[in-house]
């Protein structure tokens, strides 16, 4: 799943650049809303991030690009990764500016672990 973001004055740190908290918050619900959107029905909650190092400053306007996209599948859970870019409207470049991968696990009404559907 691809989705975009417009880097706003309420995004930034008393530096100018993008709050990590915000890239990290996009990275959850992108990658949560493309997990339901391939698992109908599931209802997912995120259990892990495996890395959180962001390669590069980011400024206001800037357009950010998320890919998501399932990489792994257990019993009860799923991974994605999920890579983002800076898009530079101007040149029509992208610069990776992220990347991680994030599992969520499916629950069902009472909040235990309930396997993924078969598919």
């Amino acid at each position: 799943m691809e989705s975009y973001k417009v880097v706003r004055p309420e995004h930034l740190n008393h530096f100018g650049f993008l709050f990590g908290g915000f890239l990290l918050k996009w990275v959850d619900e992108i990658s949560w809303i493309a997990a339901s959107r391939d698992y109908p029905g599931c209802s997912f909650v995120t259990v892990s991030m495996d890395r959180v190092e962001f390669r590069r400053g980011v400024h206001q306007g800037t357009v950010l690009r998320f890919e998501s996209c399932e990489s792994a599948k257990g019993n009860t859970s799923v991974e994605y990764e999920v890579q983002v870019f800076a898009d530079h409207l101007d040149t029509g470049a992208e610069e990776p500016i992220f990347s991680t991968h994030i599992r969520f696990v499916c629950l069902d009404a009472e909040g235990r672990k309930t396997p993924l559907p078969r598919g």
